[in-house]
């Protein structure tokens, strides 16, 4: 007899109610072409938290919203796992926070639900997923649910190349058996190896090795592949309906496609086919070098990236997984599960059933390790994406001159004392109003 399926069962996203537009507000105060974030990073513009909003606060506005449609009581929740790099406490987790804004609106109490706050930038969203899954497994569960949030506000400092690349928002998922959403699967993958391509010491904005950093996600991300096909079996381009990929900027992912693409297509007949174009792939035992190879398979991926088989591929399976993180930025933690989100999101708009498509979920955090695994559309997806109402809050996004940036910037900057009001309207909703005798903050439920 097979084993129940474990997986999420719901999802709700939260984004930062700022709009900062890049082509027409962050370019010209730089001074700098539109189409180098357009085009060159894939973004349209970025979300960003106001003057009374944090992680705290997004991530129990989504955990909020997803209770309530879901008809949760705090006694169904049985762990309460918070992943974030943006983290403002070395002891307190943001869970504990978390817990205690759902509390001021619910009867109950989260006493007995475990709660933690889990650490290993991008990828600590997957990892908390894996934790919940497992305990599931384990059956030590009782009956209860896991609340999985994935929150941070992913700024970097003024001036630094990163910055076009910033955002904020908070992705909450509902974990159980029995899922409405998609399956996951037992498999998994890992690359991991000590890096500092992208590191925080003591410290919250990012040093970064820009260049490096895109070398490392790609080299995680084949080691990762290639482990999860020595426990799951060969992968087929045609064995997924999307992949989505943690997305820091869908140039990023761009870069990964067409790798990803070129490793499961070896050795089958999509190989054969772009053979009469392209040639078949090179391998390594034809030449004398390794540099010899490298390049001639840096000239192989060109080629097959301008093949319309390929072109076809990406635009059918990568570029629904983009269509959200346009408009929004990076929210580290939350990436890759805002890519699932989004790619599920079109397929509804287009009418499409996938129900029992088979997703390729690649996560990745700099430090470095990445994670495949595969998730199967479970039958109840298409109510639960089109619950989603995040067409609507970026929509009612205030969009923000960069005068007015400069200053929320600054307002979340560390060690900054800004006096900012907030630019939006509080309604419905948990903000930061301030801190305590212990230098703690304080929200409250508008």
């Amino acid at each position: 007899m097979s084993e129940t399926p474990v997986g999420i069962d719901a999802v709700e996203i939260w984004t930062g109610k700022l709009e900062l537009d890049l082509a027409e507000t962050f370019a010209p105060a730089k001074g700098e072409d539109p189409e180098k974030y357009t085009k060159g990073l894939g973004l349209n513009s970025s979300s960003f938290p106001d003057a009374n909003e944090d992680i705290v606060t997004m991530a129990a506005n989504a955990a909020h919203r997803l209770m309530e449609r879901k008809g949760l009581e705090p006694d169904d929740v049985g762990r309460i796992d918070v992943a974030t790099e943006s983290a403002f406490d070395n002891s307190k987790p943001v869970s504990t926070y978390v817990a205690g804004c759902l509390e001021d609106v619910y009867g109950g109490d989260f006493h007995h639900a475990n709660k933690g706050e889990r650490k290993f930038a991008c990828i600590a969203g997957t990892q908390s997923l894996d934790d919940a899954y497992n305990w599931i497994r384990a059956g030590r569960h009782r009956g209860r649910g896991a609340l999985v949030i994935a929150t941070d506000t992913a700024l970097y400092a003024r001036g630094d190349a990163g910055e076009a690349t910033q955002g904020a928002g908070a992705v909450a998922m509902w974990v159980t058996e029995d899922p409405s959403l998609v399956e996951l699967s037992t498999e998994q993958g890992y690359g991991s190896a000590d890096e500092t391509d992208f590191l925080k010491p003591n410290q919250q904005f990012p040093s970064v090795d820009g260049e490096r950093s895109v070398q490392v996600y790609l080299a995680r991300m084949r080691e990762a592949l290639e482990d999860y096909e020595a426990v799951a079996g060969d992968t087929h381009p045609d064995d997924f309906r999307f992949v989505p990929f943690h997305t820091p900027f869908p140039g990023m992912v761009r870069k990964a496609a067409v790798l990803g693409y070129r490793h499961v297509m070896r050795d089958t007949d999509v190989e054969k086919r772009l053979a009469e174009d392209i040639g078949l792939q090179p391998r390594e035992a034809d030449f004398d070098d390794r540099d010899a190879y490298e390049s001639a398979m840096r000239d192989y991926v060109d080629d097959l990236a301008e093949t319309e088989t390929y072109r076809d591929w990406y635009e059918a399976t990568i570029e629904p997984t983009l269509d959200v993180a346009r408009e929004v930025g990076n929210w580290y933690t939350g990436s890759v599960h805002v890519a699932r989100a989004s790619a599920l999101k079109r397929a509804v708009e287009a009418g499409e059933d996938v129900t029992g498509a088979r997703l390729l979920v690649g996560s990745y955090g700099s430090g470095a390790q990445a994670e495949i695994h595969t998730e199967r559309v479970a039958e109840g997806w298409q109510d639960e994406i089109e619950a989603l109402n995040v067409d609507e809050q970026l929509a009612a996004r205030r969009e923000i001159t960069f005068e007015e940036y400069e200053a929320i910037h600054a307002s979340h900057t560390h060690g900054k004392e800004v006096d900012v009001d907030p630019l939006t309207e509080a309604d419905g909703e948990f903000v930061l109003t301030g801190r305590g005798e212990m230098d703690e903050r304080t929200y409250e439920y508008v």
